[in-house]
């Protein structure tokens, strides 16, 4: 059996990490068993559960913007424009520009989508949101082994990044937030609520300790980093496709 140290600043982040964690198994196990619902409120507050994990991973990822893909922005990057170089925490600022310009065009194509009677459900956009977020990762492994070259990669493989990770969040988080109040019992909407800002919570974490693990003077490792997220991420996405059709049942009338 391993420990924990508590005493630096990793061994708190995993800490907290398994104490989230516990809780949040011991809250799902309780409403399941001793909450007094129903058979379909049950199968509903597990689909919640579902959407838990998967936002929890999905942040873990996207929160490396501010880790591991900004210290790649500040030291393995190219960033000048002509004789300008642009500021490293700069290049963070597409993922707003990209939220801004694409927001309404995601919206509006699920509502095209709805009215020629095309409701693409909530497992199915989770699934993309993950291969998006891993897809996005998968340019920054081909920029790492440009990195553990010894040159400097280019922006556009950060940006396209960011595109692709922005994308994604558009089609995790509005709808994972819609359909957790959806499915909540009545009587455990707001607890629920709360469970899902804790899932984003457990990724930001999670996002941290993978962050933590970027030596920006071991540039060889960088690729295996950023591989792992792929592997992690796509996975996940791949799951909620197979699973889909079992979790739509589940849903019921919420899409």
């Amino acid at each position: 059996l391993g420990y924990i140290d508590v005493t630096t600043a990793t061994g708190i982040a995993q800490a907290l990490g398994l104490i989230i964690v516990t809780i949040t198994m011991g809250y799902f196990i309780n409403i399941l068993f001793n909450g007094g619902l129903n058979l379909i409120e049950k199968k509903k507050v597990t689909v919640i559960f579902i959407l838990f994990v998967g936002i929890a991973i999905f942040w873990s990822g996207f929160e490396q913007a501010a880790s591991s893909l900004n210290l790649f922005a500040r030291d393995f990057t190219d960033r000048f424009i002509g004789g300008w170089e642009m500021p490293a925490g700069m290049l963070q600022s597409f993922n707003s520009g990209f939220i801004i310009i694409f927001a309404p065009i995601v919206g509006a194509l699920w509502v095209k989508l709805a009215a020629r009677n095309i409701n693409v459900r909530t497992p199915f956009k989770f699934a993309v949101g993950l291969i998006l977020l891993g897809l996005g990762f998968w340019v920054m492994v081909e920029a790492a082994q440009v990195a553990a070259s010894g040159a400097k990669a280019g922006m556009f493989a950060l940006i396209l990044t960011y595109f692709l990770h922005s994308i994604g969040e558009l089609t995790i988080s509005p709808v994972g937030l819609s359909a957790t109040s959806k499915l909540s019992p009545k009587k455990y909407v707001g607890q629920m609520m709360g469970i899902w800002f804790v899932g984003a919570a457990l990724g930001n974490l999670i996002a941290g300790l993978i962050g933590g693990n970027f030596d920006p003077e071991n540039v060889l490792e960088m690729p295996n980093i950023f591989l792992n997220v792929v592997w992690v991420s796509v996975g996940a996405g791949l799951i909620f496709f197979a699973a889909s059709p079992f979790i739509k049942k589940w849903m019921g009338d919420v899409t």
